[in-house]
């Protein structure tokens, strides 16, 4: 029996592959979307030779209003034909390729939040380090007008772009079917801590897209998507369940992408890098994860200088025996309780989904009784 706690606060154990299947087994019809090209295994697809000889007013309003309906009540998933151009790629592509190469030369080790550290080559933030590394291949690159038509289509203005390179090597093994940021990014026990509005709430506050630097045919292991499952209220703390992981194995889709073309979704559909089974082709990708200008706080708070200030306290207090449930809300109230935003080659998701937060970092101090200047010097 549905109760209003369980309404609010979704748990793994009550999730129902059946209440699944019947989401996800739906048919996507082309005809409810007349200025895509076709529709391909329940992603839309959008020719940009067709798109760019449209009017200005019409991408911005009625294409616009067409991606959005996919992304939230259609499949979940739109496909550019032809997006970039290849010198475009190409020269973004030469530029991430040294990055790696300068990186693992430096001995840097890029983890992984779905896949064991090292099985891909990662390049995080690769968004400021090739405006820094090339500007005019950076300016090339963010000039590109599908990148903009999809993100207004899902956030509205003052979007915010990050971009994380991933390349699969050959041999690289499939991820584990996931959602993404941001209640993608925890572990069950944190996410079932969420109310379910929030897990509505956390889809329309990123969208997710992937750019291809390569040819990408079935066997070189392009993602893996299940089409409507996006709409799963429950997915955030389903997607772990093995019930859940057999079905998607057994029904995703995946779909050969051109150099060039690019591929936006809805964060919360079920998806993974495939396996690349060829002895020859690194797939390479620019996965964007493309943030609201609303997911912000009102004013710019110094976190860290609060938390330097406060530690002496919350240790003296810890110490003389004040209830650590009083401490831990002065903790919430004070230090960055998100992972996010963070330097991923620094910060790295190697011991879970996401690097400790500064709260984190505070309540271990405590328990361990570290002094102010262990605790300044973890958080530096």
């Amino acid at each position: 029996m549905e109760t209003r706690s369980s309404r609010i606060w979704l748990r793994a154990e009550n999730c129902s592959i059946d209440e699944f299947i019947e989401t996800v087994e739906v048919a996507t019809d082309a005809r409810a979307y007349p200025f895509a090209d076709r529709v391909e295994h329940g992603a839309v697809v959008y020719s940009c030779a067709s798109l760019r000889a449209l009017t200005a007013e019409q991408l911005a309003v009625d294409v616009a209003a067409e991606i959005a309906d996919v992304l939230l009540d259609g499949s979940g998933i739109v496909v550019f034909d032809g997006a970039f151009t290849h010198d475009v790629i190409d020269a973004a592509s030469a530029e991430f390729r040294e990055i790696i190469d300068d990186e693992k030369h430096r001995g840097v080790a890029s983890g992984d939040h779905f896949a064991k550290p090292g099985a891909n080559d990662r390049v995080w933030n690769a968004l400021e380090k090739l405006a820094l590394r090339a500007p005019a291949a950076f300016v090339d690159y963010y000039a590109n007008d599908v990148i903009d038509l999809a993100a207004r289509a899902w956030l509205g203005p003052a979007y915010q772009v990050t971009s994380q390179v991933n390349v699969v090597n050959p041999g690289g093994q499939a991820q584990e079917p996931h959602r993404d940021y941001h209640l993608g990014f925890m572990e069950n026990e944190m996410a079932e801590r969420f109310p379910a509005q929030v897990h509505r709430l956390s889809p329309v506050m990123t969208l997710q897209g992937a750019i291809a630097h390569c040819d990408m045919p079935i066997e070189t292991g392009p993602t893996m998507y299940l089409p409507h499952s996006h709409k799963y209220e429950a997915g955030y703390v389903a997607w772990r369940l093995p019930e859940f992981k057999q079905y998607f194995a057994e029904h995703h889709m995946q779909l050969p992408l051109s150099k060039g073309d690019a591929v936006f979704f809805n964060p919360a559909m079920f998806h993974g890098a495939g396996t690349n089974r060829t002895g020859d082709v690194r797939r390479m990708a620019n996965l964007l994860q493309i943030g609201s200008a609303l997911g912000r706080t009102l004013e710019h708070v110094d976190r860290r200088r609060m938390v330097r200030a406060l530690y002496p306290t919350l240790a003296e207090r810890v110490t003389g025996g004040t209830d650590r449930s009083a401490i831990d809300r002065v903790v919430a109230a004070s230090a960055e309780g998100y992972a996010f935003p963070c330097d991923l080659d620094v910060d790295q998701p190697v011991d879970g989904l996401t690097p400790p937060s500064d709260a984190d970092v505070v309540h271990l101090a405590l328990d361990e009784g570290w002094s102010a200047d262990q605790l300044a010097a973890r958080l530096d």
